[in-house]
């Protein structure tokens, strides 16, 4: 029988189903609705298991508020203190003595503990708890649990808890395990759906809401939005709205003091009420107490690693149905509540099932290093939920690569353990390691304490405005963020060899040694350009917006423009002294549009941004041919030096192209763009701009893609002009749009019966028939038509208006002419 409580919960009509399940196989999944009582309740219920055998339970939790408050409760439940049989161990702080059987711990404080003790001896059983929100810690740990449990512990109990999960689907990857099933929800919870405005800011529709539920309903509130800048926005906007003093407005994020945190779940004082401001942060695993109030805005605000930039950016999305689910039965957990959706309900349905799995959108350095540290190069060795991206994987490679962590074939060197043992993203700790052999450690710990801690030290762009107010910020959080950058200070510099060069280091080098990739070069305006070439700017008003080069920690935003939400200045002189081995000097000859010309120079660069550049005088060559020939052919070929004579030449080809097919050249323009090497290019050998190229050079360029068996067949088939009767030669157009065409007086095709043509007789020519003023008349195909049609008519019209000049009835057997009649004829 499994042991009794107290206060009775929901989750305890599984516990027996549960325990059973345990007892008869080494994994199970539990599946139970928000609010019924899991986290507290299941790791109670197991102490008395007799698989135990004064081993230990570990309960993984997301975020290290849930860790504390839940151990905090389960002590609470067992009349003791944290730290007794429940403790915890989180990043800033932990609670566990011999005495300890229950250990809370963070997803990512398992996972380094089962690297460091695959066996995981002395314990029984790990439980993933909340395993819906897939953290990549979360899939980590499971994945190498699992793996343990297979080869080295086939003793070790595998539980993996959801309010929200596929339960068959997570059953399939533990080897078909049991699934376990609560269907109790604590208490009734009414849903109202208020809609939402796009013409008001989220803010301050839910600071409206909240007035309202406060108004309506009693108890507090927990109002979920999507990050800390709107929960600071809803506060003002909430208090201009809420005067009652018997109400507390409290904030509740993660870059919070642990003090304050604990202080916003803490129940409101006898006689009053509480409005808690969240982030998705309190989701899960929080017991809020009085509260029966639900404010959901349906955001949620989640990071996305994106390979191709190397840059992780925070997006603002709709939260998941799923995370809108365990939203709202935090309203029922103590008693019958109610939950205000700022959405329409049909809505609803259009929300995605689930929250993505992080390991599909983080960067997996650290996980990579962390297998290979676990001697699994390849990740689909193990047994992940969803396999890692190849894209995000072939990145963390090479990254891993070029820190030295790992190896060509990708087992991790003794570099990538010393990484990997100071428990910091692989760059940052490379930034610690690197700082040691200069005697700055100490220095970079605090800077990695800044980037991996949020909000530590302000949100200041400006990483020394944050370093200083770190330094002067005496919370409990910041204390214990001192202590810890202390540890990985020492860490460090107790692997590495003496000093090299022992002085201070700037922020921007020490930021420089995590992401080379990322030392910018201000091109005006707070804009600026990255070595790894992307573009990045800092709000115009910062001190920073005004420095030379700037080494990026934070950025968001596109590949085109990123927003630098850290940085600091470096000199260029420390660029050369410390990235030396990064930069490289080389001659480049480049084409300037606006002079048409070449311009050669020698640059000086970090990869994509230019340190210094000085002219070089040029010396024409074939590279020199091919990029002034790319340079033209993007500027236009009509820039080209087109005589008349060669501009006709080229229609007369392409319209035997066009009559005949091959094999008469193609000479449009894309083809000539496509084809420069064959023609363009070797007439460029000796010249560097467009200056030096001649109508002459061009034209002998073109003329020779026609073989010379072709020219006397262009001459006899598509001739330059037309004979007359008279004998005016009259020059083709082979380039107007309704074909070969000529103008012509029309008195100088009197006495002929055949209609001109080309190409053989292919193609007749198109008539443009002119008045003796040389004005238009008649187009015409078919010459002796026109005789014999309209002819009359243009006769009868314009033989008053020149009356000097023939109009014969018979035009066909008339006499051609170029002249007027003499006067008095």
């Amino acid at each position: 029988m499994t042991r009794t409580f107290d206060t009775p919960l929901p989750i305890d009509d599984a516990l027996d189903e549960l325990t059973a399940a345990l007892e008869a196989s080494n994994t199970a999944v539990l599946v139970a609705p928000p609010g019924a009582g899991k986290t507290t309740r299941v790791p109670l219920a197991l102490l008395d298991a007799p698989w135990l055998r004064n081993q230990k339970i570990i309960v993984l939790e997301p975020r290290r508020i849930a860790a504390r408050a839940s151990a905090e409760r389960m002590a609470k439940t067992l009349s003791e203190k944290a730290g007794e049989r429940i403790g915890y161990r989180v990043r800033f702080g932990s609670k566990v003595s011999r005495a300890t059987r229950i250990e809370v711990v963070t997803e990512g404080i398992f996972t380094r503990q089962i690297l460091d003790d695959p066996e995981l001896n002395g314990v029984a059983a790990v439980l993933f708890d909340e395993f819906h929100e897939r953290s990549l810690d979360a899939d980590l740990g499971l994945a190498l649990a699992r793996d343990a449990q297979q080869g080295l512990r086939e003793d070790l109990r595998i539980l993996v808890m959801s309010a929200t999960i596929d339960g068959a689907r997570v059953a399939r990857l533990l080897g078909d395990a049991p699934v376990v099933e609560s269907l109790g929800r604590a208490f009734p919870v009414e849903t109202r759906y208020l809609g939402r405005r796009s013409d008001a800011p989220l803010e301050r529709q839910m600071a409206e809401a909240i007035a309202q539920a406060l108004r309506a309903e009693t108890g507090s509130v927990l109002a979920f939005l999507p990050g800390a800048a709107e929960i600071r926005r809803t506060e003002t906007m909430l208090r201009e709205r809420v005067q009652d003093p018997a109400v507390e407005i409290v904030p509740l994020f993660g870059a919070l003091d642990a003090a304050v945190q604990d202080r916003a779940i803490q129940p409101a004082p006898k006689g009053q009420r509480k409005v808690v401001l969240a982030t998705s942060i309190a989701e899960t695993s929080l017991t809020i107490e009085g509260v029966r109030i639900v404010v959901d805005c349906g955001l949620s605000r989640v990071p996305r690693y994106e390979p191709d930039l190397g840059l992780t950016r925070l997006e603002t999305v709709r939260a998941s149905r799923a995370a809108v689910d365990q939203r709202r039965g935090r309203a029922g957990r103590i008693e019958p509540g109610v939950c205000y959706r700022l959405w329409d309900e049909p809505q609803t349905a259009s929300l995605p099932a689930y929250t993505q799995p992080e390991i599909l959108s983080a960067d997996l350095s650290s996980l990579l290093l962390d297998l290979a540290q676990w001697g699994v190069a390849d990740p689909s060795s193990l047994a992940f939920l969803d396999p890692p991206p190849q894209p995000a994987l072939k990145e963390a490679r090479e990254l891993l690569g070029e820190l030295g962590a790992l190896d060509p074939d990708g087992r991790i060197t003794d570099e990538g353990r010393s990484l990997r043992a100071m428990a910091l993203p692989p760059r940052l700790a490379r930034m610690i390691v690197d700082a040691a052999r200069h005697d700055c450690a100490k220095d970079a710990a605090e800077v990695a304490a800044i980037l991996t801690e949020r909000g530590l030290g302000g949100d200041s762009a400006d990483l020394d405005n944050r370093r200083d107010q770190f330094r002067r910020d005496r919370s409990q959080r910041a204390s214990s963020a001192r202590q810890m950058a202390q540890r990985w200070a020492t860490q460090a510099a107790s692997s590495s060899p003496s000093p090299q060069d022992a002085g201070e280091l700037s922020s921007g080098v020490l930021l420089a040694f995590a992401f080379p990739d990322r030392v910018a070069k201000n091109r005006g305006n707070g804009s600026f350009t990255l070595a790894n070439g992307r573009g990045a700017a800092v709000e115009q008003t910062s001190a920073l917006a005004r420095a030379p080069y700037l080494a990026v920690g934070e950025l968001t935003g596109s590949a085109a423009q990123g927003r630098i939400l850290l940085a600091a200045p470096i000199a260029l002189s420390e660029i050369e002294l410390h990235f030396g081995d990064q930069i490289t000097d080389a001659d480049e000859v480049s084409f300037d549009r606006s002079a048409m010309a070449l311009r050669a120079r020698r640059r000086r660069a970090l990869h994509a941004i230019t340190l210094s550049e000085a002219p070089l005088a040029l010396t024409p060559s074939e590279q020199t041919a091919r990029v002034l020939a790319e340079g033209l052919v993007v500027a236009g070929l009509d820039r080209l030096p087109w005589s008349k004579q060669l501009q006709q030449w080229r229609g007369r080809v392409m319209f035997l192209r066009k009559a005949e097919g091959d094999p008469w050249p193609d000479l449009s323009d894309a083809a000539l763009a496509e084809t420069r090497e064959n023609w363009l290019v070797p007439a460029l050998f000796d010249k560097t701009g467009l200056k030096d190229f001649s109508a002459s050079d061009l034209s002998d360029a073109l003329m020779n893609l026609l073989p010379w068996e072709l020219r006397a067949r262009l001459d006899r088939e598509a001739p330059t002009h037309f004979e007359a009767p008279t004998g005016s030669k009259l020059p083709i157009d082979y380039e107007a749009e309704q074909g070969p065409t000529i103008a012509v007086r029309l008195q100088e095709l009197f006495g002929l019966t055949t209609h001109p043509s080309v190409a053989g007789g292919a193609v007749p020519l198109v008539l443009e028939l002119l008045s003796p003023a040389h004005r238009p008349v008649q187009v015409t195909r078919d010459l002796p038509g026109f005789w014999r049609g309209s002819y009359a008519g243009v006769r009868a019209d314009l033989r008053g208006r020149y009356p000097r000049h023939p109009w014969p009835e018979d035009p066909a057997s008339a006499p051609p002419t170029r002249r007027a009649k003499p006067k008095g004829t």
